[in-house]
């Protein structure tokens, strides 16, 4: 219905391209229900005008009719200005809708005109209002779509590096992974090589990291004697002198 009626709006010129989603097809149809109402309602005036101007035209030949063979009246028997000012009140009769050339009947017609043309302005005001928010709607509508696709745009293009990053990461990661498993099968083959030519096995790589892990366990075991030896290391070097110096202690505690 939308693409039809597009189609009907625009005529032999292309509709401009729009995203065919299902908000914008609910907007392009609820302002397409609005232009098809107010179509309708203009239609509806124009044939009732049309049926109320046969209809006056019917019994203005009927009239001509009765006053010509009664009272021998007729348009051409009638001065110009006569004829002029005759022409003008049926004008003025037909396009009012009156039932008779009365000036009750038009001033009657002359304020429903007024009522009714008062009406369809202020109904068409509205129409229009309603029809410029559903197309700042679409335009919003369109605008964010846009913001949307480029979004996704980017957020695409982001995640295609952060893959490639992670790619490279990886990569690496299998790199450093098998020059260290091949580092370990060299050292391995040149170990047992040494070995073969007559290597002492203490001092391969595992045997000297065994005896640099004892030797440090050693040095923490001898820090109390350490700390023990040192409280010694203020009394004198002979065993009588050592002797006094204890006395002399003991008296001045």
């Amino acid at each position: 219905q939308v693409t039809l009626w597009l189609k009907k709006i625009y005529g032999d010129v292309p509709i401009p391209q729009y995203e065919v989603n299902e908000r914008t097809v609910d907007i392009l149809h609820e302002v397409m229900e609005c232009n098809e109402e107010r179509d309708k309602d203009i239609m509806l005036l124009i044939e009732d005008m049309e049926d109320q101007t046969t209809k006056y035209e019917a019994e203005t030949e009927y009239w001509q009719g009765v006053l010509g063979e009664s009272l021998g009246l007729s348009v051409g028997s009638l001065s110009q200005e006569a004829a002029a000012d005759v022409t003008d009140l049926v004008e003025s009769a037909l396009e009012l809708e009156v039932e008779n050339t009365s000036l009750t009947s038009f001033y009657s017609a002359i304020n429903y005109m007024n009522s009714e043309l008062y009406k369809t302005k202020s109904r068409n005001k509205e129409m229009e209002l309603k029809l410029k928010t559903l197309m700042k709607k679409l335009t919003s509508a369109l605008m964010l779509e846009k913001q949307l696709e480029e979004d996704i745009k980017n957020y695409g293009a982001s995640q295609e590096a952060e893959m490639a990053e992670v790619e490279s990461q990886a990569e690496n990661l299998k790199f450093l992974e098998d020059k260290s498993k091949d580092l370990k099968i060299r050292i391995s083959a040149a170990e047992a090589e040494l070995l073969a030519l007559g290597l002492d096995q203490s001092l391969t790589h595992e045997a000297l990291e065994k005896s640099s892990e004892e030797l440090a366990a050693q040095l923490k075991e001898n820090e109390p004697l350490k700390e023990e030896l040192a409280s010694y290391h203020g009394l004198p070097p002979s065993i009588p002198l050592a002797l006094v110096a204890v006395e002399e202690a003991r008296k001045e505690l």
